[in-house]
């Protein structure tokens, strides 16, 4: 009985330990990479450089049509987990079978942000979306025109994650909900009544 041929196994990259997955970092790590070589591809001149970028175009079209028969697979319950996972949520976006419309992937966006929102003493929510425009929902912490730049800074980081999660949306309107305590509530016959003098007084 002759034993199988010993299976070839790649070699890893980027200090890679192989069969071992990749934590959001590292995933954000090659992401970005991705794109910076893209960009060379781009600009670079020659047929050579054309051939990749239709190789890329070619591959990346079958990932989508992958992914999509996936969907075609699962049921309902597989589908919400995987449209939950952050990764697969963008990829679906990319390829364009998300199953989800564009409203519901926004306000998933929102509430991935809120815990960070809270940190700084404000909060974010959907407050609904208007044909190609999401509307945010966004209280600051009342700390004057010194949060100015940390407020414009939580405002882009929510307009970029909506915008990510639903690329169909075309723009993202911030409404301002300063925080600020109630006014206090005053009887208006408390107003007409005139304070009693204390004894003594003339």
């Amino acid at each position: 009985m002759t034993e199988p041929a010993p299976t070839a196994v790649a070699e890893p990259r980027d200090g890679a330990v192989p069969g071992s997955r990749l934590d959001d970092g590292e995933v954000a790590a090659r992401i970005a990479r991705i794109d910076e070589l893209l960009e060379k591809l781009q600009i670079a001149p020659g047929p050579m450089a054309q051939t990749a970028l239709d190789a890329v175009r070619a591959l990346t079209e079958v990932y989508g049509e992958a992914l999509a028969r996936v969907l075609d697979h699962a049921d309902a319950a597989l589908t919400a987990r995987l449209t939950e996972d952050e990764l697969l949520g963008h990829l679906l976006v990319l390829h364009d079978v998300h199953p989800e419309p564009p409203d519901r992937r926004a306000a998933r966006a929102v509430e991935r942000l809120r815990p960070a929102v809270r940190e700084r003493g404000g909060d974010v929510a959907l407050d609904g979306v208007e044909g190609p425009v999401a509307r945010v929902r966004l209280r600051t912490a009342g700390c004057g025109s010194a949060c100015g730049s940390a407020s414009s800074g939580v405002e882009e980081a929510v307009r970029e994650a909506v915008l990510a999660a639903a690329p169909e949306l075309t723009a993202v309107e911030t409404v301002p909900e300063t925080e600020s305590r109630p006014p206090a509530f005053v009887p208006v016959d408390s107003l007409l009544r005139r304070p009693a003098r204390p004894q003594g007084a003339k």
